[in-house]
């Protein structure tokens, strides 16, 4: 592959590990309201989207999470995170060989600014991306949808077709892969949606340690 010009990384599952942690607290908080649900379920058909757009599906079948919600969420996260949050397996070595290649790099992720200083500061990994965060709050339309890729590549400098997505979730790979971007599919968790993500047109891999030779490096 030649190298591409430009490389979005999500946070949540490609950078930090913080799906098992957030996943199992939802699944408390959605019981409590009345929406009866699972960890596995959350697992599958959560990740990857914004909160907003969860909550909203979670509501139309009739169950209120309450208008402050997301708001709460973020407000616990400090609390829910401290001295639990570990970056991806050899993640930090992947970017860094992207960024001593010379090529553009950012976050692109549906989570808010807010909480990526959290996960990336708490992981030692803010200082490597602290000059290019992209949240889904910045665009009309959170993932499955192109916006946010589209946007951060723009505000980059770099057409959709030079770039490359590093994506772990189902929605975050469609994303990609409707922006005009090749996308590589981390599935490195077991909890991976290894068929949803090849479907979705991504290139799975399952060590962040085979990323840099990936992207041609």
């Amino acid at each position: 592959m030649t190298p591409p010009r430009l490389v979005l990384f999500d946070c949540d599952g490609v950078l930090v590990d913080t799906e098992t942690i957030a996943n199992r607290r939802l699944v408390e908080l959605f019981n409590e309201a009345g929406f009866a649900t699972d960890y596995d379920y959350c697992r599958r058909h959560f990740s990857g989207r914004s909160l907003t757009s969860v909550q909203e599906e979670i509501e139309a079948s009739g169950v209120s999470l309450g208008a402050d919600f997301v708001d709460r969420w973020n407000e616990g996260l400090p609390a829910l995170f401290a001295g639990r949050v570990e970056p991806i397996p050899h993640v930090r070595q992947a970017v860094e060989a992207v960024r001593d290649a010379g090529i553009a790099y950012c976050v692109a992720t549906s989570a808010r600014i807010s909480k990526m200083h959290i996960t990336l500061g708490a992981t030692g990994l803010m200082p490597l991306f602290e000059h290019a965060l992209f949240s889904a709050t910045m665009v009309a339309r959170g993932k499955p949808a192109p916006d946010l890729f589209l946007h951060a590549a723009k505000t980059m400098g770099h057409p959709p077709e030079a770039a490359i997505v590093v994506e772990d979730s189902v929605p975050g790979t469609r994303a990609g892969k409707a922006a005009g971007m090749t996308v590589l599919s981390y599935a490195g968790d077991p909890m991976a949606d290894r068929d949803g993500l090849a479907e979705a047109g991504g290139i799975l891999f399952d060590d962040m340690r085979d990323l840099p030779a990936l992207i041609g490096l």
